[in-house]
């Protein structure tokens, strides 16, 4: 679900968007511009993922691109929910998941005031609905074809770099992925905020439009009417977390 105000497209001519008008709208219930992910190079995934229309011819371009190199560039997370985030949010400060600390290990926030638990979350997932994910422009990938039978993924930043197992798919994107008119990895760098994921693709012509379109009102908005744990934390220290871990353009 988008929650803040957004770019609403209303005429597409050569990949550009004109004539936009902004304002407060839910992809759930009025503009829904989803469609399944479908691949030639890759096995059907064992649950469904969609992404933003306008992704599909491009990534399926780099997924060609990189099969002809050797590697199977496969989806694992794409559109994800507003109650999706939420309920991933929750799993962590409840102990249902694990809260990774920067070397991607399980770290106990047990004894952390709210505001270092927000933190700790905040580094490796999104507040709800100011989650990328949300726009369908974001992906998570990896290199199927560099997996053995049994790998489990994790999604580690050890797992990109070095002698990592999809590092060497990961070199190749880093010639491959352009951040002016296509794929770039929003979380490159690590700049006091969110850690590096590698792994995280972002469409830049579509996604910057609605990053530029985020409105903080809204969002606060948004929050007030959901159920996220440390909900007053987080609305207390909003501003900050903008800056630090949702502006990262």
């Amino acid at each position: 679900e988008v929650v803040f105000s957004m770019s609403m497209l209303m005429e597409k001519n050569s990949n550009s968007y004109s004539n936009i008008s902004v304002f407060d709208i839910s992809i759930e219930d009025a503009w829904r511009p989803l469609i399944p992910w479908k691949s030639a190079f890759t096995e059907a995934s064992d649950h469904e993922i969609y992404i933003h229309k306008e992704i599909h011819r491009p990534l399926n371009d780099l997924c060609e691109q990189a099969f002809d190199k050797g590697f199977i560039l496969n989806v694992c997370s794409g559109y994800r929910s507003f109650q999706r985030q939420c309920d991933i949010w929750n799993d962590k400060l409840s102990g249902k998941r694990p809260v990774l600390d920067a070397m991607g290990r399980p770290s106990n926030i047990e004894n952390l005031t709210e505001w270092e638990r927000v933190e700790a979350v905040l580094r490796w997932s999104a507040l709800p609905g100011a989650s990328r994910h949300h726009w369908g422009t974001d992906i998570d990938i990896y290199d199927s074809a560099a997996m053995s039978e049994g790998y489990k993924l994790r999604l580690l930043h050890e797992e990109t770099v070095g002698d990592g197992i999809f590092a060497s798919m990961h070199d190749w994107l880093d010639d491959h992925i352009d951040p002016q008119c296509g794929f770039y990895r929003p979380y490159a760098t690590y700049n006091g905020g969110v850690l590096p994921e590698r792994w995280h693709l972002s469409y830049a012509p579509i996604s910057r439009v609605y990053a530029e379109a985020m409105k903080l009102t809204s969002l606060e908005r948004r929050l007030r009417e959901s159920n996220i744990f440390l909900l007053d934390t987080v609305l207390q220290n909003l501003e900050l977390i903008y800056e630090r871990f949702i502006c990262v353009d």
